[in-house]
């Protein structure tokens, strides 16, 4: 079990399937949480408890294809907690079906918008505090397509790839700063979403929200304070 008592954590994405996880896991040890999220209704459907224990969470309502928004954020973490130590940035989706040539300009402007640019923007935003206080850890979730470019899914594929060059550059630039940037790569996801999509499938071959956690915690903790750099595979048996 890892503590995280003396550490406040910015979690994007905090309602979705995997963004929840992580919080949760966060928060069960001992973790400050920031909830970060567009819209504040979802953050409270997926934390009811949160309003209730302030000194333990924090709602932030964020556009995070949007910088200003995002450092509007940032300074209200700030400004309640004081620092900022951990980033586990969930934020991403999916796009795909089309080959190339049938793309839509749209499909390629959403992907790299919301898988890179997202990931882009909230790096900027917290690495500052980080410098200032000399520590910080920074999770990144890409994913298995950002090895490789397969067949009927560029835009997602080149997105999520970005993500790992972001991770590679914060870490070679953070690396003497007590800075740690890495980055995980989920292979298929257990989600009712994908459940619903993928109906024939074996579901069990997935790799659960929580496993995926699982690893998020480890890269957050002084245990992986040897890690810098890396993309995680986080396949399950997919």
């Amino acid at each position: 079990m890892f503590d995280f008592s003396d550490r406040v954590v910015i979690v994007t994405g905090a309602s979705g399937n995997l963004g929840s996880a992580a919080a949760s896991s966060f928060q069960q040890a001992g973790a400050r949480v920031v909830l970060v999220g567009q819209d504040q209704d979802s953050l409270r459907q997926a934390f009811p408890a949160a309003e209730r224990q302030p000194d333990r969470y924090m709602f932030g309502v964020a556009d995070l294809t949007d910088g200003g928004s995002v450092q509007a954020m940032v300074r209200d973490v700030l400004a309640r907690f004081g620092q900022i130590d951990i980033l586990a940035n969930t934020v991403g989706g999916y796009r795909a079906g089309t080959p190339i040539h049938e793309t839509p300009l749209d499909t390629w402007d959403f992907m790299l918008n919301l898988n890179a640019r997202t990931a882009f923007i909230i790096s900027q935003a917290v690495v500052p505090p980080m410098l200032e206080r000399g520590y910080g850890k920074i999770i990144h979730v890409a994913a298995r397509a950002a090895l490789s470019g397969g067949a009927k899914m560029a835009a997602y594929s080149i997105s999520k790839s970005a993500v790992v060059r972001l991770t590679e550059s914060l870490a070679a630039e953070l690396r003497l700063k007590g800075i740690n940037a890495n980055c995980v790569l989920p292979g298929t996801i257990d989600t009712p979403q994908n459940r619903e999509a993928m109906p024939d499938t074996d579901f069990n071959r997935w790799v659960t929200p929580e496993a995926i956690a699982d690893v998020i915690l480890f890269l957050a903790s002084d245990a992986a304070r040897a890690i810098n750099g890396a993309a995680i595979p986080v396949y399950g048996q997919s």
